[in-house]
């Protein structure tokens, strides 16, 4: 009888850790960056990729997308976007200092267009 329970515990062991092991560790998520041209893109995509379990990121220019799939157990959704903030992009949730912001090219200036 004890080793029926051992063995129906073992079973159960297993079962939970490959259930736990099959669950998915990679996001892919789709969030609105502000920018206006390739330079922006480049910087928004390398401040994305180089943070820490960020396996890609590309940046839409037309629709000011950024599509991303990362790592969830490395990362999450906050520190990517900030990422991008401190290279001076505003996202829906996380805007760029207005320091760092001053700092990128004139052509990058989205904030200017929008109030026109």
């Amino acid at each position: 009888m004890n080793i029926k329970r051992i063995v129906i515990v073992l079973i159960l062991t297993i079962s939970f850790s490959l259930s736990a092991t099959a669950q998915s560790k990679t996001s892919k998520v789709t969030f609105q960056v502000d920018g206006v041209c390739k330079m922006c893109k480049a910087r928004i995509e390398k401040a994305a990729v180089l943070t820490k379990g960020v396996k890609y990121a590309t940046w839409n220019v037309r629709t000011s997308e950024l599509y991303c799939v990362f790592n969830n157990k490395k990362t999450d959704l906050k520190k990517i976007k900030q990422a991008i903030a401190d290279v001076g992009h505003d996202t829906n949730t996380i805007k760029a200092k207005d320091e760092v912001y001053d700092n990128i090219d004139d052509c990058c200036k989205y904030r200017t267009l929008k109030k026109h």
